[in-house]
């Protein structure tokens, strides 16, 4: 298994320069990747084309680049320029981010999102191996008929035509496509309780494309608290889990809710969600479970998150991406190399 960074995306109380930080100082301590997030905010072609300009031997990656905001045709020119200035350092991830912001913010209807995600990927990889892209689907047709378009390909020898391509799944027939289609999987509230079944249907489709798990990358996000009590440490990923679980979408269509329910957590994130609709932040943190926290966390001291990482390695995760919850820069930094002292201490460096 191998460190990454997750950086999430730019908030009220962080800055480009704080995040340039972690990333160098990620570098530094040898992590394989790190990775920049998007909603409607920051997006994160613009944060890791500026990390991977300033830093050296990490991989940058997005986690992800919407579907919605970009035709396939400008991913794909995108992926094949950031990974040839990085020295071959770029992860294309994608998702289809959800109902509200493709259709509210990118005025992109969100209908047949798995069908729209394989047309998707059909055509960034046609056009990253340099082919005359020419595509006749649901949702996309190249070139538009009866007009002056014609069939391009690449205008340039990008440095790889087979820049790893990972999914942002939750669903079981997102996963199943996402072994299908992709290189790796995009995780999050990962638990290695329950995640077997998710890796079954990641094998499911692995199985369908005659491929085996073997070289699949499964990446799982996983916040990190260190501290004496681990339910202290809980406490601030409270506010993250409430957020997903109760106000990602609408009461009708909420990926992250439906998670947890099949995680078996069905009772509370109903809670969680009545509460956060109904404009209760406080007490929607409050009601997400300690043990949903834990199982999806890695909280306490660095013997703990040691342990914890280990569980992670045994569950099929290959990348552990962390996720910093700290106050600041400064102490972001402390607790990444507390991490990195954990992972040491788990001995799956070795």
């Amino acid at each position: 298994m191998r460190l990454a960074l997750s950086l999430g995306y730019q908030t009220a109380w962080s800055t480009p320069a704080d995040h340039l930080a972690l990333a160098q100082e990620a570098d530094r301590l040898g992590f394989s990747a790190v990775w920049a997030a998007e909603a409607y905010g920051s997006d994160s072609v613009s944060m890791l084309s500026w990390i991977a300009g300033q830093t050296e031997r990490i991989d940058v990656g997005a986690a992800v680049m919407q579907i919605p905001a970009r035709t396939p045709a400008m991913t794909a020119m995108t992926a094949a320029t950031i990974d040839t200035f990085s020295g071959g350092r770029f992860r294309l991830g994608l998702g289809v981010s959800g109902p509200q912001v493709s259709e509210g913010w990118h005025g992109v209807r969100f209908g047949k999102p798995l069908k729209r995600t394989r047309e998707y990927v059909e055509i960034v990889r046609a056009a990253l191996q340099r082919k005359t892209v020419s595509y006749d689907g649901e949702f996309y047709t190249l070139p538009l008929p009866d007009g002056p378009g014609k069939a391009l390909k690449l205008g340039f020898h990008p440095l790889r035509s087979d820049i790893p391509i990972y999914l942002a799944a939750v669903g079981p027939k997102n996963l199943e496509l996402a072994g299908e289609i992709a290189d790796g999987w995009l995780a999050i509230f990962y638990s290695t309780d329950v995640g077997a079944e998710q890796l079954a249907s990641i094998t499911a489709g692995r199985a369908r494309a005659g491929k085996t798990i073997e070289g699949f990358d499964i990446v799982a996000t996983a916040p990190v608290v260190i501290g004496d009590d681990p339910m202290m440490c809980a406490e601030p990923v409270r506010w993250y889990a409430a957020l997903y679980v109760g106000g990602m979408g609408s009461r009708e269509q909420n990926f992250y809710n439906a998670l947890a329910t099949r995680m078996g957590f069905g009772e509370a994130a109903r809670e969680v969600q009545d509460l956060y609709l109904a404009k209760r932040h406080r007490d929607a943190a409050a009601a997400v479970p300690f043990e949903f926290i834990d199982q999806t966390s890695l909280l306490g001291p660095v013997e703990r998150v040691a342990e914890g990482m280990r569980k992670y390695a045994a569950a099929g995760v290959t990348t552990l991406s962390v996720s910093l919850f700290a106050t600041d820069a400064e102490s972001a930094i402390v607790t990444m190399r507390q991490v990195a002292s954990a992972f040491e201490q788990s001995g799956l460096g070795e």
